[in-house]
């Protein structure tokens, strides 16, 4: 595993403990985001980086640089049961990757290559089949 990789893991697992799981649809309708202007306040690696723990595993979005690209990263971390799962983003619309097959103990990531606009908030998804969708807190790339 490359050291990005595994920065960005151990800051999933850092930031999710202390987070709550709660569904997509009741994130939406119970909580504001609100967008931080690069002057109100700086934008550190760990706005970059949102994780959020879930009953049996956890989910984080990685806003990467350096190439810029998206990456969902969901580890069941508990559980015999197989998932079959989406996993996505959501900023202005929603976009989510190929279906996944997920068992106890593996990690499933999709990634897209892409250019983001600054100050804006990507929230991480993951749609499972039978289950629903959970997201992350919103991660917000740096401006400048």
């Amino acid at each position: 595993m490359s050291r990005r990789a595994t920065l960005t893991v151990a800051a999933c697992i850092a930031a999710g403990a202390s987070l709550l799981a709660v569904p997509a649809h009741a994130a939406e309708s119970t909580t504001t985001t609100t967008a931080r202007a690069s002057s109100d306040v700086s934008v550190t690696a760990s706005d970059r980086v949102k994780c959020t723990s879930l009953s049996n595993g956890q989910l984080c979005i990685s806003l990467n640089t350096s190439p810029s690209r998206i990456e969902i990263i969901y580890t069941k971390k508990a559980g015999t049961a197989t998932i079959k799962a989406n996993l996505g983003y959501r900023s202005s619309s929603t976009t989510y990757g190929p279906l996944k097959t997920i068992s106890g103990g593996e990690r499933a990531v999709s990634t897209w290559n892409m250019s983001y606009p600054c100050g804006k908030n990507y929230v991480g998804l993951i749609k499972v089949q039978g289950q629903g969708t959970f997201e992350t807190p919103a991660a917000v790339p740096p401006c400048g």
